[in-house]
């Protein structure tokens, strides 16, 4: 008759068993104890970890705060961004006033307060930068899809699409063009949105292009799915990190071209404050207001500089493998 207790520490036990659960590491109630993460969740995580990447990124939310803060600006200072001080903004030889309690950051040529107009002239160039580059984005996508998807003469003709747009001299045909319909906002969009859409086409094409072939797309073929929805659904989530770091790089690119065609007069018709308009007009005053020139000068330069760390921080967070070569 077997008798209950203790089991004799000379006979050999049985292993105690778990359940399914317990071995895959999950809790009694059958939530997982490990969970995976996406390319974009290890991306962020590397690069909250650049610190130069991560202080670029705060003085671009500083800057996307003047820009919409920009009408508190003008009632901090009690300057209109248009209004012209020509008694107390000009000096009695009608030049520039420097930097003071009233004018923060100095007057320009026709006694208007610089600081305001450059916290206006920021939502312009945010503006341009951010809708030029969606459109650009937009347009190179669905090409580099279309081409490198379809293949076949398809793909010969926006190849060869491409290779004319980017043969284009970019910044000449968009000044002839600027000049003939006249600047304004929109026109700025269109043509820089036009010229630039080439290389992000290059990009997702060569990407399409290795893809077409792998096991995912030919098992979403077999279930039937159409051409558009496994070029949107199965192979774009794939080629989204290059064009990311390509966007993230691109927008201080248009932003330094809308300064440019701003300078050459070709940008958004006075008075509309516009960093590019405000380095034009600084340029016969740079002997005498050295303020003129260097502050609208500056936000330019902090912003581009601060867009291209951030692209170069992204780039490095989806791929680390390149950082640590160019290390070695």
């Amino acid at each position: 008759m077997a008798t209950i207790g203790p089991p004799d520490p000379g006979e050999p036990t049985s292993p105690t068993l778990t359940a399914p659960g317990d071995i895959a590491g999950r809790s009694p109630s059958g939530t997982s104890g490990i969970e995976g993460r996406t390319p974009f969740q290890l991306a962020w995580q590397r690069l909250r970890r650049d610190r130069v990447a991560m202080i670029s990124l705060a003085v671009i939310v500083l800057i996307v705060l003047m820009a919409f803060l920009a009408p508190l600006a003008a009632v901090i200072t009690g300057h209109p961004v248009n209004e012209q001080y020509r008694t107390t903004g000009l000096t009695p030889d009608g030049l520039p006033r420097g930097p003071s309690s009233e004018f923060w950051l100095g007057t320009d040529d026709l006694g208007r307060d610089i600081l305001v107009r450059i916290a206006y002239g920021s939502r312009i160039s945010l503006l341009v930068g951010v809708a030029s580059t969606a459109l650009t984005v937009v347009i190179g996508v669905v090409i580099g899809l279309a081409a490198g998807f379809l293949g076949g003469l398809v793909d010969t003709i926006l190849a060869r699409l491409i290779d004319v747009v980017l043969s284009v001299p970019f910044l000449l045909v968009a000044i002839a063009l600027v000049s003939i319909t006249g600047p304004s906002l929109i026109v700025t969009v269109l043509v820089i949105g036009f010229f630039s859409w080439a290389s992000v086409a290059r990009i997702v094409r060569g990407q399409v292009l290795s893809m077409r072939e792998r096991e995912f797309v030919e098992a979403a073929r077999s279930l039937g799915s159409s051409n558009s929805r496994i070029m949107f659904v199965d192979i774009l989530p794939n080629v989204l990190a290059p064009v990311i770091v390509y966007a993230s790089l691109l927008i201080p690119v248009v932003i330094v071209v809308e300064a440019t065609l701003s300078f050459l007069g070709l940008g958004l018709a006075p008075p509309t404050a516009d960093w590019g308009g405000m380095i034009s007009e600084a340029q016969n005053y740079y002997t005498t207001s050295w303020w003129f020139v260097v502050f609208p000068g500056g936000a330019l330069l902090v912003t581009t500089l601060a867009f291209n760390l951030l692209g170069d921080g992204i780039r490095d967070a989806f791929d680390p493998r390149a950082e640590r070569l160019m290390a070695k």
